[in-house]
């Protein structure tokens, strides 16, 4: 994620790039070196991680799982995310 922005608004909705941290202690959202990295306790296969960290933003900002979609990186520990009808304000005020 280098020389990348983290957040990008799109007509289509936020563009999120971020880290994965699959196998953890707790869930949790973490800024490290100004790089997004998400904690997520499921294990990273048969695309649980991905299922837990989809489930887990959406709950954190209070929208439909259906409006979160990886878009880049589904088998990586880097992904960019498409967050439909939110922007990079609402974002950030809700982790």
């Amino acid at each position: 994620m280098v020389n990348r922005k983290t957040f990008e608004n799109t007509e289509k909705g936020l563009v999120v790039r971020l880290r994965i941290i699959p196998n953890s202690s707790k869930n949790e959202i973490v800024w490290e070196n100004d790089t997004l990295k998400i904690k997520i306790t499921a294990q990273p296969i048969e695309n649980k991680a991905n299922k837990a960290l989809i489930a887990f933003l959406a709950k954190n900002l209070k929208i439909a799982k259906s409006n979160i979609q990886i878009i880049k990186g589904e088998l990586n520990k880097e992904k960019t995310l498409l967050i439909q009808g939110i922007e990079e304000g609402f974002f950030k005020q809700s982790i």
